[in-house]
């Protein structure tokens, strides 16, 4: 486990942070999740951890984390009100991630999972614990709640303005 601890702890710490964009969340779950794995590798003298395998349980972790804030939900910042940078797709991915922070817990999952993750609907429904039809309903409905969280923005000089902000999930 220390052979693979030193090459494996900024990926998952860098994986959970993309994911869940607050540095102390981060940091509890990258713990949470080399002490999971670590009592896997005292119980199953087979185990042989790698960064992709550490990867895939924090997934896990970052899922649980979702499921217990649905339960427990905590206050969303405010879009930050001045932006220095005149990037557009840095301020498309703050504004992403703000309109995401809006969201339910099982919403932000969902989406995460597979646009950031890139995972299938099927592994999206085995992470969240839930079938194929109901985790391609929750989907839907998730995308639904995207759009209309997404906030409205200037129109950008030549683009129409679009007041439901279509088509950003």
């Amino acid at each position: 486990m220390l052979a693979v601890y030193d090459d494996a702890l900024p990926a998952v710490y860098g994986y959970l942070l993309r994911r869940c964009s607050d540095r102390r969340v981060a940091e509890d779950l990258t713990s949470e999740t080399f002490l999971a794995a670590m009592d896997t590798v005292r119980r199953d003298d087979d185990a042989r951890p790698t960064t992709p395998w550490l990867i895939g349980v924090a997934r896990h972790k970052l899922a649980d984390h979702w499921r217990m804030m649905q339960r427990t939900p905590e206050p969303v910042e405010q879009l930050p009100e001045s932006i220095d940078d005149d990037w557009e797709v840095h301020l498309d991915r703050m504004v992403a991630h703000y309109t995401l922070a809006r969201l339910s817990p099982t919403h932000r999952a969902v989406l995460t999972l597979r646009y950031v993750d890139d995972l299938p609907v099927g592994d999206c429904a085995a992470v969240l614990d839930r079938t194929v039809g109901a985790t391609e309903a929750l989907l839907t409905r998730a995308k639904r709640a995207f759009r209309a969280a997404y906030p409205d923005t200037d129109p950008r000089p030549g683009q129409p303005h679009h007041s439901q902000g279509g088509g950003h999930a």
